[in-house]
């Protein structure tokens, strides 16, 4: 663990987004959307398979078993990872993505400062889209720290799985963990409406039964907040209205063109005169036309409305770039190293003695929840080079962590 935890400091300092590993290759790092290759680093597919049993806990491993895949975020080395561990050919892997330590705000993300406005809004629902890594989840972050610094609210979160602490300052946030501290997205919205919250974060609205009761919680005075894998504000409308059944789904547009407060699609675009990716965005905002487009299903005229509705704050992913990106004078480079400050002031996860968290969210016949066989003891972590590599192969002194590694051990000692 002492060697992984290495490597996770050498990556955070280099800057690296992501880091993935696997049995019998080196380690992958990734900058920028590009990947670079540590040939110094080479891991055995034991040594994953050990290490995936330290990082995991029964619940998760089990999952792991079963699905081939899981989920999880945790802080190592005081550092927060999203971490999924997947089956693949050559074992199992892990796939890592590195969290700021410290929340983002609108201003440090390069994000436009308008979309303060949706979070004044008192109810409704709020849609984040975008492709998987287009950083759906940290706009989202941003807008709850912005809440969290002006309004005094409660806000309830229900993510796969938590990747941000927040530490409540004017608004009390409570977060939940779909698999640990909730079975479902549904059994979650149902309990939070019971929780007198102001504010409901929604990770992912996906089937039909999550996305009626986020509409219903939108509609009855709450704000909500969630994301969808949509790349266009047309597909995004379309999947809402059409995966209800069919004698519903005029119900739903009904719905969804009262609710809605806005929809915000986000991609990355790399700026090379920076250095690094800001977000593009195309943000739609509801309004008496669209309105009326979603309730009669004209969802293909979403777009000219979005063309001309520039003075009222919205924009298209070319008119966000030609006025806005490109009329900007100064950026935020990424925040991946936290201030002491704000590291010693995020909140720790606390586990109660009154639940099991290893125990699987599955309820038998009888009623009764089954848990889960003991934990076998892991095999000591060993780190070992399964085959020499060619160095030349993956090249790339400026992205090398090796010496960071060595830079990190003569700091400690």
């Amino acid at each position: 663990m002492q060697t992984f935890e290495k490597i996770i400091n050498a990556c955070f300092e280099k800057g690296f987004t992501d880091l993935h590993m696997t049995g019998g290759e080196p380690l992958v790092c990734r900058r920028d959307g590009e990947v670079c290759f540590q040939p110094q680093h080479i891991l055995t597919p034991q040594y994953v398979d050990n290490l995936v049993q330290l990082l995991l806990n029964q619940r998760q491993l089990q999952q792991l078993r079963e699905l081939w895949s899981t989920d999880l975020a945790l802080s190592i080395a005081g550092k927060r990872l999203r971490i999924n561990a997947f089956s693949a050919h050559r074992g199992v892997s892990l796939a890592i993505r590195f969290l700021p330590s410290n929340i983002p705000d609108v201003e440090s993300l390069n994000l436009h400062p308008s979309l303060k406005d949706f979070c004044r809004e008192r109810s409704g629902l709020l849609l984040i889209c975008g492709s998987t890594g287009s950083g759906k989840t940290t706009t989202i972050a941003a807008l709850i720290n912005e809440i969290n610094s002006s309004r005094a609210c409660h806000v309830v979160t229900l993510e796969d799985p938590i990747e941000y602490l927040f530490a409540s300052r004017k608004s009390f946030i409570e977060q939940r963990e779909l698999g640990k501290h909730f079975h479902t997205y549904q059994s979650g919205l149902l309990d939070v409406l019971r929780q007198a919250p102001d504010v409901i974060v929604v990770g992912e609205m996906r089937s039909p039964e999550t996305i009626q009761l986020s509409l219903d919680a939108a509609e009855s005075g709450h704000l909500v907040i969630a994301t969808m894998h949509a790349g266009a504000h047309e597909e995004a409308l379309h999947r809402l209205c059409n995966t209800a059944q069919a004698h519903s789904s005029e119900h739903i547009r009904l719905q969804l063109s009262l609710s809605l407060v806005g929809i915000i699609n986000q991609q990355l675009t790399y700026q090379p005169k920076l250095g690094y990716s800001v977000p593009l965005l195309s943000v739609l905002r509801n309004n008496k036309a669209i309105s009326n487009l979603i309730r009669e299903n004209k969802l293909s005229q979403i777009e000219s409305v979005l063309e001309t509705g520039k003075h009222k704050g919205m924009f298209t992913f070319a008119s966000y770039r030609e006025e806005y990106l490109a009329t900007r004078k100064t950026f935020s480079p990424p925040v991946m190293r936290a201030a002491q400050q704000a590291t010693a002031a995020a909140p720790q996860e606390r586990v109660s003695a009154a639940f099991n968290y290893d125990a699987r969210c599955e309820i038998l016949v009888d009623g009764r929840p089954r848990g889960l066989p003991n934990k076998p003891a892991p095999i000591p972590v060993e780190w070992a080079t399964e085959r020499p590599v060619s160095a030349t192969r993956y090249a790339d002194k400026d992205s090398d962590i090796d010496g960071y590694i060595s830079q990190l051990e003569q700091r400690s000692s």
